[in-house]
């Protein structure tokens, strides 16, 4: 109806085509069936065989692989091999068409919309010999950074301990980066989670998950906090660094005020949120590891790791505050940052 009122408004097939987008003899034909009484047009479409579609499944799959990328040079030999017999024209002319939809429909990215206390995200970045923690409480988007010179085992184990006890719970997940100190071999491109990750993570009761391996799309939460903290948090005041415990004072007041701030993505203050998100984290464990200052701490007459007690008990009327860690199945026992004692990894009891 709208391209026969357009031909009556201006009298020319090409005049109301092109005011329609049509062809001037697409106008012609309606036009006339509308003279003829024909209200409507029930002939049957005529579908065209090709002479590649035997192989147009196998060139789909080819190129939804590689992301698009392969040639129709590379892709022409395995046709040839599958039956092809037709012209390398046409076959480049498949090629292109199932590359083109692939551009369209091929990877749709939709916002994240995490739960509260369901996520947080993990990963290093280095500079200098600084090697930067940094991790997200996803919801709430609160950071947490601390500096640390090595990412071993234990530090990092140690790093997460200290995140848990300023969030003032436990999330569902730690969804890491594929850091090498917490995981161990990877099969059928599945990360198989370190031994002593496993067990830190069941007495924190969460979950390990892992980042796609070349996927900067399903981490950009924690990569732009690591990038974020290199530009604000290190250039800034690196040079004034003289020992670790001065870095990582720089680190908590930064991220006292980062999470003071309006976040742009969430248009609300990270630390606002965090007020409703604590009320849905897991609790920390009672005998969790206590770092941060004032924090309560636990009296006993022999140290404690994972509910197992090494034999070695305390002097008589010795007291004094000692950090228990767990490195390569060794309990690692430390006082006024010396080592005090090392005790195999028992079982819990």
């Amino acid at each position: 109806m709208h391209i026969i009122e357009k031909y009556r408004e201006l009298g020319s097939y090409r005049a109301a085509a092109r005011a329609c987008g049509v062809d001037h003899k697409t106008v012609k034909a309606v036009v006339e069936r509308a003279a003829r009484g024909e209200t409507e047009v029930t002939r049957a479409r005529v579908v065209r065989e090709h002479n590649y579609d035997a192989v147009a499944d196998m060139v789909r799959r080819k190129v939804e692989s590689t992301q698009g990328r392969i040639s129709a040079k590379r892709l022409l030999p395995i046709a040839r091999a599958e039956g092809y017999e037709a012209s390398d024209r046409n076959f480049r002319r498949l090629v292109a068409e199932a590359k083109s939809d692939y551009r369209r429909h091929g990877r749709i990215f939709r916002p994240w919309r995490p739960a509260p206390g369901e996520f947080l995200a993990i990963d290093y970045g280095t500079w200098g010999p600084w090697q930067i923690f940094c991790g997200v409480l996803v919801w709430s988007r609160v950071r947490f950074v601390r500096v640390a010179t090595d990412q071993t085992q234990p530090t990092t184990l140690l790093l997460l301990a200290e995140c848990f006890e300023e969030l003032g719970g436990v999330p569902a997940v730690v969804l890491a980066d594929r850091i090498g100190c917490l995981r161990g071999p990877i099969v059928a491109d599945r990360v198989v989670a370190h031994p002593n990750y496993v067990r830190f993570a069941t007495h924190y009761g969460f979950r390990p998950d892992w980042c796609e391996s070349a996927d900067p799309q399903s981490k950009g939460v924690v990569e732009n906090l690591v990038g974020y903290a290199k530009t604000d948090l290190v250039i800034a005041s690196c040079d004034d660094w003289t020992s670790l415990a001065q870095s990582n004072i720089g680190a908590r007041e930064w991220c006292v005020e980062i999470n003071g701030k309006t976040h742009s993505e969430i248009s609300a203050v990270p630390a606002d949120r965090l007020a409703e998100e604590v009320k849905v984290l897991r609790p920390l464990p009672s005998c969790a590891r206590r770092s941060a200052a004032g924090s309560p701490a636990r009296s006993t007459g022999s140290p404690r790791s994972g509910s197992a007690r090494p034999a070695t008990r305390c002097p008589p009327g010795w007291s004094a505050q000692v950090w228990v860690s767990v490195a390569a199945d060794q309990v690692l026992i430390d006082h006024d940052e010396r080592r005090v004692a090392e005790h195999p990894l028992i079982a819990p009891g």
